[in-house]
Order: C-alpha cells, then structure tokens, then sequence
C-alpha cells in the first residue's frame, strides 16, 4: 500500500521535514545503553495502558513512560529503557499465554507498541507492563475473530470530539460499563488550541502545540484523565484523526490561516510522530515526515468489516473560496469547483484502496468509519439555489467523492453499509441516497461527541428530509450491536458533561435489517 505524492519537489520537501521532525520512530534491538531498572521517584505509567488493531491471532499492546507526564519528555532520562509486557487468559494475570521484552526509546517519547501474535481467535486476553521496578494496570483486550468465522455478535461503541476543558469524560466511564468488543475513535482525540479560560469547566496549561514536545504534553494533559485510561484499558480501539490533532480545519498541506509548504509539513510531521507515539498503532503506521498510513480495514469473521479511512491527509483544497487573503469560515455557496468530479476529499490512492475493499467485502454489515458528516447537509434554504450554503470542511467540500461511494456501493452490492462519524459535536442519523428523491442504499450514523459543545440546529433535519435526527444539544457516544438477523444503534447521551460524573439516558435507538437500507427509529 503506498502514499500518493504528487510531485518529486514534494518528495524533497517531505524529505526535509521529516529529519527536522525527527523520524526514527522504529523500535530498536534491545541492547546497548539500555536502562533495565532505572531510579525513577514516580509511576512511569502515568498514562496507563491501551490496546488496538486487534487481529484473528494477535493484538497490539500500548503503553508510554512518563513518570512527570508534563514534561516533554515525560521525565525519563535520555535512554532507552527495557519494558516487560505479558498477555494472560485471566484477569489475574495467572495463566500467561506471552510474554517479553520491548524498548521504550526518548526518540519515540518511551512510547511502547508490542505487536503480539500466536493468540486464540475470538477471545478475551488481559495484559500488563513493568518497567523501574514499578507495574502497570491491568487492561482487557480480545482478538477478532478467524477469518471466514461465523459471529454471533459484535458490540462496538463509537466516539469523537473529547476537548479537554469544554467538558469532562463521564461518557468514557458509561462506555467502560458497555463491556465492548471494539471502540472506535473517530478524531479530535486533542485539540491543539493555546488554553484559555472561557467556557471551560477545567483547564491545562501548555501553549498551543508547534513541535514535538508540545504535542506530547498536550496527549499527556489528556490522557492523564482517569477515565479515558478506564475506556482505553476496557477494549480495543481502532482510531483515526481529524483536524485538531494537527490544526484547526487544515487540509492536505496548509492549514486554515494558508500556511503551507515546509513550515506546515514541519508541524504536521511533529503532531504525527506524537499521534503515533500515543496511539495503540502497528509499526506499518510509523509516520515518515509529514506522511502517516493510517487508512485500512478490521474484518469481524463474516459479520462485519471496518473500512477506517483519513479524509485530512489526502485531500485536495477548499472550494468555492473567495479571493484575497485565505477564508477562515466553513460555509460556502455552491459553485462548479465544489462539482468537479476530480476532486476528492481522500486522494486517488486512498479512494482506490476503499473501492477495493467494498467490492471484495464478504461481510453481512459493512461499516465506514470516517470523521465527520457524510450525508449532505444543505445550511440555507435548500427551495433556493441563491441561499443554499455548505460546509467546505467535509463531504460537502467533495460531493464526487460521496458520489462514488454510494455509488459502489450500489454497483458491487454491498451488504448493509453504513457510515459512521463525529466531528459535527451532534447526534445525526441519516437515510444515504445517490439522489435526493432517490431510495437509500444505505445509513448513516454520528455519535455526538464526548466533551465538546456547540453542535448546531436541530431545525437541520426539517431542512434536509434525509436526515431523520440531529440533535446538537447533548453529549455522549454511540453504540453498535450486530448480529446476522438485524442490528440496532443506540445514542447514549449523558445529562450534563460539564460535571465530573453524570448520569447517562437512551437519546434514541435505530432498528437495522439485514438487507434493508436506511434508517428506521424505534
């Protein structure tokens, strides 16, 4: 699988960026100046535990060192340091299964990414780390099951948009309690904003993010938070980022304020390594300078596949935009550069790859899993063609590209698709329609966000018939249960994210058939 790079100078800058971000993210051989036991006054593991990318016969395991999670370097000393990691069958840790050593290096932040093989399909698995004398928690994960393999169920929950101070994780603790086979995390994981105190119930301290070390203290600031340790340690995630991981509604190779070229890549490049340093990713995700493959698929044995794609990286620039100095604002008219059918909001390569993937598909329910809204959200008047606005930031930036997804899917006939967002800080459900008159050929689903506010109208649904439900008043996260005869989606909203704990209510609940498309509430 390979990036798309258009053009040689765009190699050479790639190039250039990535020794000034530092590249070498690959895990070394342990020996050399290896620290097995270093003196260290605090709990190196700070950020507690995590797991993801879960295989038929394997899982990775993650963990980072930060007794002084922020510092930017975690206060470790600048050398590697040898961690033990074991996987059991039982929560007691008692009946190991694997087990081994990885190195924690200063050139990955400590970081930690076991890839374990040689499991049991299917099943529960329980790990642990060591490191300085000290142990970590102990975190649940299980495998998916074998490929080919009839599945009786799969229960994921699904979730975005956690800003730090514009709430707090009582989401994360309710999703703990759903006991889930997977969690899908669909971006905004932090947002890089300079800290300030105007609706914010907490606060962190760190400047806004240019480099690597600011990034690290920034995943640190979050992920010191109990609860989002408790969501991580509970299942498998599968993750993938959207704009506030690097910077506010940037795109390809510039951000919002036009900066591009060498000084974006540059930025770019550090708040990748730090993603990869904090995510429970496989090495074949390591990023190289500004280029990260994060696109790919999870298969369920025969129930379901995941297709998770990166609708930032590839994507062409905004349209419809007005001349001059560059446009901060969203919301745009329609114009013909919005229709090209050239443009695409994941890239050739990646659009081929997704292509592939729903016409091979064998799976009953297919899910994509991407970052924002995909239906089409018509803003203005949608009875006038001089008052009808769009949003430039997603799939209404790149209706083609929308079109020819529902389209395979469609032509290739794939079962029961259905796409899953965030960003949008709303609940929305959605019939998928190739015309707005047309039949669905499939449903979509966004599962409001963890923390942040500010999500819109709920008069959108009146002006977009498609949509059956959009509700941006409330906070909280998706659930997913499947089986072979139907399945059902849940959005499960909590009472008040602006206190540590919350109560958590059924905001509403969709009935899927098999074989039937669209969305039907119940």
């Amino acid at each position: 699988m390979s990036l798309y790079i258009p053009s040689m100078a765009r190699r050479q800058l790639l190039r250039g960026a990535a020794s000034l971000a530092g590249l070498a993210l690959a895990p070394a051989a342990i020996g050399g100046a290896v620290l097995a036991a270093p003196s260290l006054a605090d709990n190196p593991f700070s950020l507690g535990v995590a797991s993801g990318e879960p295989t038929a016969n394997g899982v990775v395991l993650w963990t980072r060192l930060a007794p002084k999670p922020l510092q930017p370097d975690g206060g470790m000393p600048p050398e590697p340091v040898a961690v033990r990691w074991e996987i059991a069958e039982d929560q007691a840790m008692r009946k190991l299964v694997r087990s081994g050593k990885a190195l924690a290096a200063p050139n990955a932040g400590h970081s930690v990414h076991v890839e374990v093989a040689g499991l049991k399909a299917g099943r529960e698995y329980w790990y642990r780390f060591t490191a300085a004398g000290a142990q970590s928690p102990v975190g649940r994960t299980r495998t998916a099951p074998a490929r080919g393999a009839q599945v009786d169920r799969l229960r994921l929950c699904f979730a975005s948009c956690q800003k730090y101070e514009a709430g707090f994780y009582s989401a994360h603790a309710h999703m703990v309690e759903e006991a889930p086979d997977l969690i899908l995390f669909l971006g905004d994981y932090i947002y890089e904003g300079a800290p300030g105190s105007k609706g914010a119930v907490r606060l962190h301290a760190n400047p806004e993010p240019k480099d690597v070390a600011g990034y690290r203290v920034r995943y640190a600031s979050y992920k010191t938070d109990p609860l989002l340790q408790a969501a991580h340690a509970v299942a498998p995630w599968m993750v993938t980022w959207d704009d506030h991981e690097v910077s506010n509604d940037y795109g390809g190779d510039h951000d919002q304020d036009g900066v591009s070229g060498e000084t974006f890549l540059r930025r770019r490049a550090a708040a990748y390594q730090a993603y990869y340093e904090h995510m429970p990713l496989r090495r074949r995700t390591i990023p190289v300078g500004p280029d990260m493959l994060l696109y790919r698929r999870l298969d369920w044995g025969t129930l379901a596949q995941i297709q998770v794609v990166d609708d930032r990286q590839y994507r062409d620039g905004k349209p419809c935009q007005p001349p001059g100095p560059p446009h901060r604002g969203k919301l745009i008219g329609d114009c013909e550069e919005r229709r090209d059918p050239a443009r695409s909001i994941l890239g050739q390569t990646q659009e081929a790859w997704l292509m592939d993937s729903l016409a091979t598909s064998k799976a009953q329910w297919n899910l994509l899993a991407q970052q924002t809204l995909f239906s089409e959200l018509q803003l203005g008047d949608p009875a006038s063609q001089a008052t009808r606005a769009y949003s430039s930031d997603g799939w209404d930036g790149y209706p083609a590209s929308r079109a020819r997804i529902l389209r395979q899917w469609r032509e290739a006939k794939v079962s029961n698709p259905i796409a899953l967002g965030g960003d949008i800080h709303a609940f929305a459900a959605a019939d998928l329609c190739e015309a707005s008159d047309g039949p669905a050929v499939g449903a979509e689903f966004v599962g409001g966000s963890i923390s942040s506010l500010g999500g819109g109208e709920g008069a959108y649904a009146a002006k977009n018939p498609h949509i059956k439900l959009y509700d941006g008043a409330v906070r909280g996260y998706g659930r997913v249960d499947l089986t072979p005869k139907d399945s059902r989606v849940t959005f499960r909203a909590v009472e008040n994210a602006l206190v540590p704990t919350s109560p958590i209510r059924d905001l509403a609940s969709f009935a899927l058939e098999n074989g039937v498309p669209g969305v039907h509430r119940i």
